[in-house]
């Protein structure tokens, strides 16, 4: 592949799904794809992601919480939207960019209502690694899988 393919995770706070495809994009598919991440709101860098990144080798603790209007401005062959309000509220993108739809579970969420019902900090932690890998599975079948 001569070119690699500009590709945007977008979610809603930039602090944890986005910023994991980001740093599994540039992780696995670093040779095919430019990978960027930014939210419709921004919500800083999520620690627990940074932590259940490192465990896997995969470091994103340089990432930066960026909104999509520092965006607007590229040429992405995709937009991957990883979240429902993300998805709902994604901006148009001129040109020939695709958006594509990829709903995760929200780490943050889940590890509260663990927490609510009495989880430990090591059960909830588990929830952050479950959707690290669920993403990883997604961004190993690409670009192959953005049908560009």
């Amino acid at each position: 592949m001569d070119e690699k393919l500009k590709v945007l995770f977008l979610c809603t706070g930039n602090s944890c799904r986005s910023q994991m495809a980001e740093g599994w994009a540039r992780h696995l598919k670093g040779e095919a794809i430019e990978a960027y991440s930014a939210g419709i709101e921004t919500h800083g860098l999520n620690p627990l992601a940074v932590k259940v990144m490192a465990e896997v080798g995969v470091d994103i603790s340089g990432h930066r919480s960026q909104h999509i209007d520092e965006c607007m401005d590229m040429a992405f062959a995709a937009v991957v939207t990883i979240c429902g309000h993300a998805h709902e509220h994604c901006p148009y993108f001129p040109g020939n960019c695709k958006v594509i739809h990829v709903g995760f579970s929200d780490p943050p969420q889940m590890a509260r209502e663990l927490a609510a019902r009495g989880g430990t900090e090591e059960e909830q932690l588990d929830c952050y690694r479950r959707v690290r890998d669920e993403i990883r599975e997604f961004i190993e079948t690409l670009p192959e899988s953005l049908n560009l």
